[in-house]
């Protein structure tokens, strides 16, 4: 089974012990972050440091001009590493070790640029807007996802990208000092808090003949504040106790609407770049109504042929740690590939041992650069022997 693991630029710059040693694991190949969100990452075998910080969304190679002119929204370049090709380096080094490289493009997550335009953000129901979450319904994100994705995607040297937040995200984040913990919130509490509200989204549930769909929202999740509102076993079982069948199915439509957008969009973005034989494969969740990082796609749709009205990806990359409902709900359709994202890090809650689900066509680990040597050392013995354990 192909194999692939995450992995972020500083992991390999100023290590030049690092590609020989991630593919002394038996990788078939790495996926490298282009464009990614701000995070603090751990580097346990870096020869100089021991910690990075990337304080703002950005991108790991030099962004065209040409290509942002005009823009709504554009990137910002990283200013952490000392290579202004810290992608294109890394891969090359990559690459020189046998490793083949696609790359990792993070969309509609970008708190630096939804806080320096606060009108593309989403907008919950209270007015609340979330800097981390732009909203996929309004034009100018749609634009801006389109060319991050065709110009992060197909940088030189990479066999595919992988597109991740192509689509809706919500409330979840995990966010410095955080403190929303306080009163649980369910998968159904979650999604009506990631309902969107800004001017084009309310304007579109108006049009549709609910123009008090926020005050809705507001009085269904008032017994949830309350410790009130009652459980459910299915997760849009609970949407549609919570708000109604009829509200829960309007929402449910429109957002599934606008995210066929973003995602044809992003696709046809990259394949205009790139071509035919360019893989592009995004992170998922088969359950249209999720948000996130992996989100919620029509499956079926999205892996559908163009000429056929389909999306036309060339896959989905799952997550499937813990279990393998995810993996279980999406569709086998010949030609496409279904990949099984496996959380690795012991130290993160992850399994270098988890069983990768049956039905995989390829294995995703996360996260080569943030793993103990422990951990490297059971995907090593996994990666070298006759067979990766399946379920």
């Amino acid at each position: 089974m192909r194999s692939s693991a995450f992995l972020y630029p500083w992991d390999v710059l100023g290590d030049p012990d690092a590609p020989a040693r991630l593919a002394d694991l038996g990788l078939d190949g790495v996926t490298l972050a282009s464009a990614y969100h701000s995070t603090r990452a751990l580097t346990p075998r870096h020869p100089r440091t021991r910690i990075v910080t990337a304080p703002y969304a950005a991108v790991y190679y030099p962004p065209s001009e040409a290509h942002w002119a005009g823009a709504a929204l554009r990137p910002y370049p990283q200013g952490w590493l000392d290579s202004p090709d810290a992608w294109g380096e890394a891969a090359e080094a990559l690459r020189a070790a046998g490793l083949d490289v696609a790359s990792w493009v993070v969309l509609a997550h970008n708190s630096r640029l939804g806080g320096e335009n606060p009108d593309s953000m989403v907008r919950n129901a209270y007015g609340d807007r979330y800097p981390w979450a732009l909203c996929v319904a309004r034009p100018e994100v749609v634009a801006y996802c389109a060319a991050l994705a065709a110009e992060a995607g197909p940088r030189p040297g990479a066999v595919g990208t992988e597109l991740e937040s192509c689509g809706w995200y919500g409330l979840a984040h995990l966010h410095a000092h955080d403190k929303i913990g306080g009163v649980p919130l369910d998968g159904a509490a979650q999604y009506l808090m990631s309902l969107c509200f800004c001017d084009v989204c309310a304007a579109a549930y108006a049009a549709a003949g609910v123009p008090d769909l926020a005050a809705a929202v507001r009085a269904a999740l008032a017994p949830v504040w309350a410790g009130k509102a009652e459980r459910v076993g299915e997760e849009w079982g609970g949407v549609e106790q919570l708000l109604g069948p009829e509200l829960a199915e309007l929402t449910l439509r429109y957002r599934q609407e606008r995210a066929r957008a973003v995602q044809g969009a992003c696709v046809a973005a990259v394949r205009a770049a790139a071509g035919a034989d360019f893989r592009i494969l995004l992170h998922a969740d088969p359950a249209s109504h999720r948000v996130g990082a992996n989100v919620g796609v029509e499956a079926e749709w999205l892996l559908g042929d163009v000429s056929a009205g389909g999306g036309g990806a060339d896959g989905l990359v799952l997550p499937c740690t813990g279990s393998t409902a995810t993996l279980d709900a999406a569709p086998r359709l010949a030609g496409r590939t279904l990949a099984a994202n496996l959380t690795v890090v012991t130290g993160m809650g992850g399994d270098p041992h988890a069983a990768v689900p049956a039905g995989a066509d390829e294995l995703r680990l996360y996260h080569a650069g943030l793993a103990s040597d422990a951990d490297l050392a059971v995907l090593r013995g996994r990666l070298r022997g006759a067979e990766v354990q399946t379920a």
